[in-house]
């Protein structure tokens, strides 16, 4: 499964993934820091990338344009990358049935606190 972890995600990310995620990569990496929502955009669509990301832009993208790409928005609140690994790990089977579902273009995970 190939991610794009947009820039407010550490690409330290990509260290701590499972081979599931084989492919992934993120905004640093392909030179794309500095670049605009739209131009990440439309180098995920290019690419076959999925966008994870922790704000509310993409998803907005998602309801303008529609999808490709889709986008796994985590709106957990701030979390060390270890911790985002693990919750992307344990919803793996939940993404690749979001991925494989042409009706779907977002996929929020949320994480509620006690």
């Amino acid at each position: 499964m190939k991610l794009l972890f947009n820039q407010n995600i550490s690409h330290r990310i990509l260290n701590l993934l499972s081979e599931n995620f084989s492919g992934s990569t993120c905004v640093k990496n392909e030179k794309l820091i500095d670049s605009s929502d739209k131009t990440i955009w439309e180098f995920a669509k290019e690419s076959d990338y999925t966008i994870v990301t922790q704000d509310s832009d993409f998803n907005d993208f998602n309801s303008l344009y529609g999808f490709p790409p889709k986008v796994i928005w985590i709106r957990t609140g701030n979390l060390r990358t270890d911790q985002l690994a693990n919750i992307l790990e344990s919803n793996y089977n939940e993404i690749i049935n979001f991925r494989d579902n042409p009706n779907y273009g977002c996929f929020e995970i949320l994480a509620v606190r006690k």
